[in-house]
Formats: structure tokens, sequence, C-alpha cells
């Protein structure tokens, strides 16, 4: 009976393990390099290292990216405050939505689908990619979700170069499957990935 029970209990824990959010660290808003030192050190990367970030370092990474420094308003501005854009992280085992409020990673879908993101020699060996997604029915116009990726890429690029991390923007994926691995809407499109990991 007791090793029944055990059973059971190991299959719950692996079930709960296996398809949960993760509860991100409160970011670190204070350090890192001065403005001019990491605007002068920020360049694309294309070579990593295979090597998790810390937990400290990916929520700071994501809140530096897109999350709030103000009751409602972000890191980065977006047209009309529309606030478009979801920004949603690849790993080599699962894709999860960042949910800057909760400061939580929302699973998406269990698995490895890195091969969507093509160049397999980059997105291979990353920490993670991240992908910038464009709300169609929210934005001001279709545009609007293209130029507000742009203003998370950079936040990411001067974060990565404040910690001592590469990145670099990528346009060339493949559409189609990446959409479906993210379980997208027809409302939704993707403006650009961004891989960040240790540089090589």
């Amino acid at each position: 009976m007791r090793k029944g029970l055990l059973v059971i209990a190991l299959f719950c824990l692996i079930g709960c393990v296996s398809a949960q959010d993760i509860q991100l660290v409160s970011p670190n808003k204070t350090g890192g390099k001065p403005l001019m030192e990491a605007l002068s050190d920020r360049q694309s990367h294309r070579s990593f290292e295979k090597k998790d970030l810390p937990a400290q370092t990916l929520s700071d990474l994501l809140w530096a990216a897109y999350g709030f420094n103000r009751d409602d308003k972000r890191t980065v501005p977006s047209s009309q405050n529309k606030q478009e854009i979801d920004l949603y992280v690849m790993f080599s085992n699962g894709v999860y939505l960042y949910d800057a409020k909760a400061n939580v990673l929302k699973l998406v879908e269990k698995g490895d689908f890195r091969k969507a993101l093509g160049q397999a020699n980059i997105s291979d060996n990353a920490s993670l990619s991240l992908v910038y997604v464009a709300n169609l029915d929210k934005a001001s116009n279709r545009e609007a979700g293209f130029i507000d990726s742009g203003f998370i890429a950079q936040n990411v690029y001067l974060y990565c170069a404040s910690a001592g991390l590469g990145s670099v923007v990528r346009a060339s994926f493949t559409r189609p499957g990446l959409h479906e691995a993210l379980k997208l809407t027809d409302k939704q499109e993707i403006t650009i990935v961004q891989p960040v990991g240790y540089i090589k």
C-alpha cells in the first residue's frame, strides 16, 4: 500500500515539474555598467557557449527587455502605449510566454522547437532565444509592432553588453513552424528573434 502511494506521489511530482510555469526571482534593478560603457561594448555575437543562464540573470534580462518600471509603463516605449508585443522565451526543452506583471514564464509548449528558429549553429548553442510577437488587433498598425520590437531588442543588447553576454537580432527563421510552435493566432505576427547566451 505504501509503495503504491509512493509511486502515485512520484508520478504526480513528475507531472507537476514537467508541466509547470517558471516563477522568476525578483529582478535586480540596480548595478550594471554605466550607459556609455554599455553602448561602447554593444555588438552582435553569433557564437555561443552551451550554458544556461542563472536564475537572477534570466530575471534581470527579461525585466530589462520588457518589464514594468512603473505601474502600467514598461522599460521600453510603444506606439500610443499599446504594449502590443508578447515576449516568448524558447529554451531547449520548451517555449514560455513572459508575464511581466506576475514575473512568471508561462508554459506554452514542452519540447525542443529550436529547429524552427533556423541557423542551428546560433540557436542551438544560445542559452535561450527571445521571440517577439506583435498582436495586430492591439497594435496602432502593423509597422508599430516591428518598430516596438526594435526598442526591446536594443534593451536586450544593452543588458547583454552590461552583463557580459552576447546576442544578435535575426529575421531569418521558419515562420510557419515557429508560428505553430508558439500556438499563435492569425492576428499575431512574429517580428524578430534574438538568441542570448555566453560568448564563445
